[in-house]
């Protein structure tokens, strides 16, 4: 199972939820798709919620365009 690293491009607001550049959390994936892409990037938003507080979903920010994803493994 592959492991990937997504982190916040940029810092920024949006629905009074405050996000900053650099804040990474880890996932593992059952298959080589890409995290954020893959079943709605559930596993990327729960990854936030629980080690941040931050509900990237109500912020906009779960697509390619605020988020890098690396494979860490």
């Amino acid at each position: 199972m592959p492991l990937y690293q997504i982190t916040i491009k940029r810092s920024g607001n949006a629905n009074a939820i405050v996000y900053e550049k650099g804040m990474t959390v880890q996932v593992t994936m059952p298959t080589t798709n890409n995290p954020v892409l893959s079943n709605n990037g559930q596993n990327v938003a729960d990854a936030f919620m629980r080690i941040y507080g931050l509900d990237v979903r109500k912020a906009g920010i779960l697509n390619m365009g605020y988020l890098e994803v690396l494979e860490v493994t």
